[in-house]
């Protein structure tokens, strides 16, 4: 019987962009209800302050040296958590860019990083997993999406298509796989105060997203990260295919 507290005990998990805000709080919410869990990002430094963490919380920690837009960097990383962990049982997919701006004017290699990082990068990491967990019966597979997915906005077209993509793939694949005991699901979260506005190379469009979130309380990643908690927790025969959360002030 599975310890109330602690009801992913005996599962392996992998989170990818474990490096810092939803990825990081994730990881550590996954590791305190008893995961193993195996932390990918290319950040090597985060990632094994990440690791003593966790460890020294009585965590079984696997640090992975990940960069989603390689295919090969994937399939590496799946079969090094299940070889050093002894399997599969939740694959997070965090890893991604918020490079907002116009569609007039904008610099390409943004779209190329968006498209490369939030939907080819996210598709790599899912069929490196996805064979093993059918094979088992049984696996998540969480994807960080975002309201973006949902409603397109003036500024944001190249990301709101990225999370287009992410939420058209998973729920196909959902389709493909529900009957093989396996779950797809959707964590689309509003506004969250993590590093991604850092990135943002147009002037304009930064100042701007940098502006909406001192006008409200926003979403932090530690709210996100229970969300996906409670997703993966849910008994076999339950499916949360889709968790929406937005900060109590965000109109859209």
């Amino acid at each position: 019987m599975t310890d109330a507290g602690r009801p992913l005990s005996g599962k392996v998990a992998l989170v990818t962009g474990a490096s810092s805000g939803i990825g990081e709080a994730t990881a550590v919410a996954l590791a305190q209800a008893g995961a193993a869990v195996a932390i990918g990002a290319r950040r090597a430094d985060r990632l094994s302050a990440l690791a003593e963490k966790l460890g020294g919380e009585g965590a079984r920690v696997l640090t992975l040296d990940l960069d989603v837009t390689d295919e090969a960097s994937c399939r590496d990383a799946v079969a090094r958590t299940r070889a050093g962990l002894g399997g599969l049982d939740v694959l997070v997919n965090n890893a991604g860019v918020m490079l907002l701006g116009t569609i007039v004017g904008a610099d390409v290699e943004d779209w190329r990083r968006m498209v490369s990082t939030n939907v080819l990068g996210l598709m790599y990491m899912t069929h490196a997993a996805i064979d093993g967990m059918v094979e088992q019966g049984s696996g998540d597979v969480v994807n960080i999406s975002s309201v973006a997915g949902r409603t397109a906005r003036k500024g944001a077209g190249v990301y709101n298509a990225s999370k287009w993509a992410v939420n058209a793939f998973s729920e196909s694949l959902r389709q493909e796989v529900t009957t093989a005991g396996v779950r797809i699901s959707l964590v689309e979260p509003g506004a969250v105060a993590t590093e991604l506005t850092d990135h943002i190379t147009q002037p304009d469009a930064k100042a701007a997203s940098q502006r909406m979130y001192t006008e409200m309380t926003p979403l932090q990643a530690d709210d996100v990260a229970r969300a996906v908690l409670y997703v993966v927790s849910q008994p076999a025969h339950v499916a949360v295919n889709e968790v929406l959360v937005r900060p109590t002030a965000q109109e859209r």
